[in-house]
């Protein structure tokens, strides 16, 4: 983990793909974003956009993916 970096790689791997699985149980994403967080102990807005970066990098989103990102730079 990079000093930057607060959460671990397989954390948020984790986090995303519940709140992915959970979303239908749930009023909305953002229900299911919050509800997430508060059980792994990061924070909604932090969860929201790796949900957000993985819907990019999945096409699900429109936006730049990491590997474009890097790219560009």
């Amino acid at each position: 983990m990079s000093p930057g970096t607060r959460y671990a790689p397989e954390l948020r791997e984790r986090a995303v793909r519940m709140v992915l699985e959970h979303t239908d149980t749930h009023t909305s994403q953002w229900a299911a974003i919050r509800s997430m967080a508060g059980k792994l102990g990061c924070t909604a807005e932090a969860l929201r956009r790796w949900v957000r970066q993985a819907e990019r990098e999945a096409g699900t989103r429109p936006g730049v993916t990491t590997d474009e990102r890097a790219r560009i730079k």
